[in-house]
């Protein structure tokens, strides 16, 4: 067995997602909890905030990591500032249950695609590690992870929010690689975003599995893959895996 370490994007690889923060529906129901605990905003004056103070907060993190290509930020600070400005000391758990309220009011599909549970499955009946390696928020992500039943398939769970960095810098992959000790020779990414994940482990010395989905990225120019899934077939990966031995 060569892969004994497999690595994996989410959304658009494990977890077929639809999200939309630009509806108004989303704003006027936002607006409305943001009302209900006390922090008064209409609705499109909360959008522009919210806006204002992400991008805000993206330059403040990319100033302290000048040394990174690709940072990520907690969005938890963002919702805690929109509360701060209407003299609101917002409590952790009110910051949380307003993350959450906002991915599940902006989303309108999620499932699993078909074969997932089986191919992670058959990676932890082999014996291989298997880690998470997503560009994602964690207030956002944990729940969905819980809620289609993935947590107990992952044996280690990296977010972009939590670590301060995001795909394709080579440094997210290096972070895990440093904190989990492995053999760089002996891992693989499976992931459905040419550069995001094939270009960023690249950059990192681990070989690549693509798969593509309707919601990759157009593929422009050539990319470095140990296999390319075309299809979207999550059973061929397993087959793959079937295959190193």
């Amino acid at each position: 067995m060569k892969y004994k370490n497999v690595m994996f994007d989410l959304y658009g690889t494990l977890i077929d997602i639809r999200t939309n923060e630009d509806i108004p529906m989303l704003w006027y129901n936002f607006a409305a909890l943001y009302n209900r605990n006390g922090a008064s905003y209409l609705p499109m004056e909360l959008r522009e905030m919210y806006l204002i103070y992400e991008k805000a907060e993206r330059k403040r993190v990319a100033e302290l990591h000048p040394e990174l290509s690709y940072i990520d930020i907690d969005i938890a600070k963002v919702f805690e500032q929109l509360y701060k400005d209407k003299g609101v000391d917002a409590t952790t758990e009110l910051i949380e249950y307003t993350a959450k309220q906002f991915r599940k009011i902006s989303t309108y599909f999620l499932r699993l695609y078909p074969g997932v549970k089986e191919l992670l499955i058959y990676l932890r009946a082999t014996k291989r590690q298997v880690i998470l390696m997503s560009n994602a928020q964690s207030l956002f992500t944990m729940q969905e992870l819980d809620g289609l039943g993935l947590t107990k398939y992952l044996d280690k769970i990296y977010i972009s929010s939590d670590v301060g960095i995001s795909k394709p810098d080579p440094e997210f992959f290096n972070h895990a690689v440093k904190k989990l000790g492995l053999d760089k020779k002996e891992t693989i990414m499976v992931g459905n975003d040419y550069i995001s994940d094939m270009g960023g482990a690249a950059a990192a010395e681990i070989d690549g599995l693509y798969i593509d989905q309707e919601i990759s990225s157009k593929i422009e120019g050539e990319f470095t893959a140990v296999e390319k899934i075309m299809d979207g077939d999550v059973y061929k990966i397993i087959e793959f895996f079937k295959k190193d031995k």
